[in-house]
């Protein structure tokens, strides 16, 4: 019993991985990855619009203000009923640091991310680690 358990438990859960590479472009590309296997998956639709967000918010994030290299990771945890897709961006740490401002970057058109990944994101967090540092949202569909 438990061996047919984690089985169907392994068939539940998909998870897709690809590059954030840092060059114009490369969210709208991470974007359509992401698109695709939530696709793949049958990913409720309630959650999509607002996983792609996600998507799109982490990766600029890496892109913007840490060192690459940068990965996607995607995961989905179907259960009856919904299920939770949990995206991670994983990148090599801070480009500067702490406080050093991007004097590149219009104020007015960006600082929003965190706030909309907060909203959106039923769970969320950074885990800074000896590689660099994972940002991770959870969104839950009912």
């Amino acid at each position: 019993m438990a061996a047919q358990l984690n089985t169907l438990l392994r068939a539940a859960a998909h998870e897709r991985v690809c590059p954030v590479p840092p060059v114009p472009g490369a969210v709208s590309a991470v974007r359509r990855h992401a698109a695709a296997a939530l696709a793949d998956w049958s990913v409720s639709p309630e959650i999509v619009e607002d996983a792609l967000l996600v998507v799109s918010e982490l990766a600029t994030n890496a892109i913007i203000h840490a060192r690459p290299p940068a990965e996607l990771r995607l995961s989905w945890q179907a259960s009856d009923g919904g299920g939770t897709l949990r995206v991670e961006v994983t990148d090599a740490g801070p480009a500067r640091p702490p406080g050093q401002p991007l004097g590149w970057i219009d104020p007015d058109e960006h600082g929003r991310g965190e706030a909309i990944v907060h909203a959106l994101a039923t769970r969320h967090g950074i885990r800074v680690h000896r590689g660099g540092v994972t940002r991770w949202a959870e969104l839950a569909a009912v």
